[in-house]
C-alpha cells in the first residue's frame, strides 16, 4: 500500500523514481479505508531531504499512510524557502484539534545548546504536551529523542568527548519486543551527534526500556513500556551519502572533524559509501506502523480523547 502525500510535494518524483508506492491525494480520497495519520515535526534545516528520507521509510509498508508536515511557528528557517513551508507545512494552531495515529520528531543541529536556550523550546514543549492527548505513539529521533527524554522524564543529555560520527554496530537487548521483530542480532545505524544519554539514567526510570545498544555508540533505541514513545538516538532514515555531505561540508568550513567511522570503503573519502542500514531501518518503521499504530490505535481517532483526556 502507498504513502499518501500532497500532489506536488517535491519528494514525490524522487520516491517514484525509487519504486516507492506513492498515492497522490486526489486518488486516495476515492478509497473507502482509513489511512494511518502521521504528523512529522521536521526540525532539520535540510527539510526537503529529511521529508524524503522519512517518507521513503513510511512508504515501504502495506498500509496507507496519510502524512502531514509540522513546523515551529516561532522559528524562521534559514535553509528552506518560505514558499515551500507555507505550501506544505502547518503550525500547531492549524492542527491543534486533530488526532493522529503517530508523530515523528526529527533531530535538529542545536544539541550543544541547553534545551531552554533553543529559540523554539517553549513551543516544542507545547507540541509535546499536545501530543499526549492527540497522538497515540511518537517516534523521536536524535536531538528530538534527547529533547523528548528531557521533557518527559527529566533525563539530561551529556556532551561526548568528540562527535559520534559514522556507522556503528548495535545489539538487540530484547529480541521479543514487537519493534525488534525480524531484526538480526546485530544491525548497523548511522550516528551524527555531539551528545548522548547515559544508560544508567534510562534504567532508573521504570516506564522506560532500552531495546538496543552499541559498544561504541552507547544507548541507541529506547521505548516507553506502554508503546506510546520511542526514542532513536541514531539516524536509520539517512541516505547513503548524508554523512559524506556532512563531512565534506565541515571540512570545507575548516572544522576539525574526523572521517566518519566505518563508512567510506577502505577509509577513502573519494569512494562511494555503501548503504548497510536500509533494510533494518525500513523494518523498524514497518514494525512501528504495524504493531503500534495499525494494531493499537482506535479506528475513530476521536477515541484518543476518551483514552487520554485526563492525562
Amino acid at each position: 500500500m502507498p504513502i499518501k502525500i500532497q500532489n506536488d510535494l517535491p519528494a514525490i518524483k524522487i520516491l517514484e523514481s525509487e519504486n516507492i508506492f506513492v498515492m497522490q491525494e486526489a486518488r486516495a480520497t476515492t478509497q473507502d479505508i482509513r489511512p494511518l495519520k502521521i504528523i512529522i515535526l521536521n526540525l532539520m534545516p535540510t527539510k526537503i531531504a529529511t521529508e524524503t528520507q522519512l517518507m521513503r521509510l513510511l512508504g515501504n509498508s502495506p498500509l496507507q499512510v496519510d502524512v502531514e508536515l509540522l513546523q515551529m511557528a516561532s522559528h524562521k528557517s534559514k535553509n528552506t524557502d518560505e514558499e515551500h513551508l507555507t505550501k506544505f507545512y502547518k503550525t500547531l494552531d492549524e492542527i491543534r484539534d486533530e488526532k493522529f495515529d503517530g508523530m515523528i520528531v526529527t533531530g535538529a543541529p542545536v544539541e550543544l545548546m541547553n534545551f531552554e536556550e533553543v529559540d523554539y523550546w517553549d513551543e516544542l514543549c507545547e507540541v509535546f504536551r499536545w501530543a499526549r492527548k492527540h497522538v497515540y505513539s511518537t517516534m523521536y529521533i536524535c536531538w528530538g529523542a534527547q529533547a523528548g527524554l528531557y521533557f518527559n522524564y527529566g533525563i539530561k543529555k551529556h556532551t561526548l568527548p568528540k562527535k559520534l560520527f559514522g556507522i556503528y554496530n548495535h545489539m538487540i537487548l530484547n529480541p521479543k519486543h514487537p519493534l525488534m521483530r525480524g531484526f538480526d542480532d546485530y544491525f548497523l545505524v548511522p550516528h551524527s551527534r555531539y551528545t548522548g544519554v547515559e544508560s544508567s539514567e534510562i534504567e532508573a526510570v521504570s516506564q522506560l526500556e532500552i531495546l538496543a545498544t552499541s559498544k561504541k555508540a552507547g544507548v541507541a533505541i529506547i521505548c516507553s513500556k506502554n508503546g506510546r514513545e520511542f526514542y532513536l538516538l541514531g539516524h536509520c532514515e539517512y541516505d547513503y551519502d548524508t554523512l559524506a555531505k556532512e563531512y565534506y561540508r565541515d571540512v570545507e568550513k575548516g572544522i576539525d572533524i574526523q572521517m566518519p567511522y566505518n563508512y567510506f570503503p577502505d577509509n577513502n573519502v573519494n569512494r562511494k559509501p555503501v548503504m548497510t542500514w536500509r533494510s533494518h531501518g525500513s523494518l523498524l518503521y514497518q514494525n512501528w506502523l504495524n504493531y503500534y499504530l495499525y494494531q493499537q490505535t482506535p479506528y475513530d481517532l476521536e477515541d484518543l480523547k476518551r483514552m487520554y483526556g485526563n492525562e
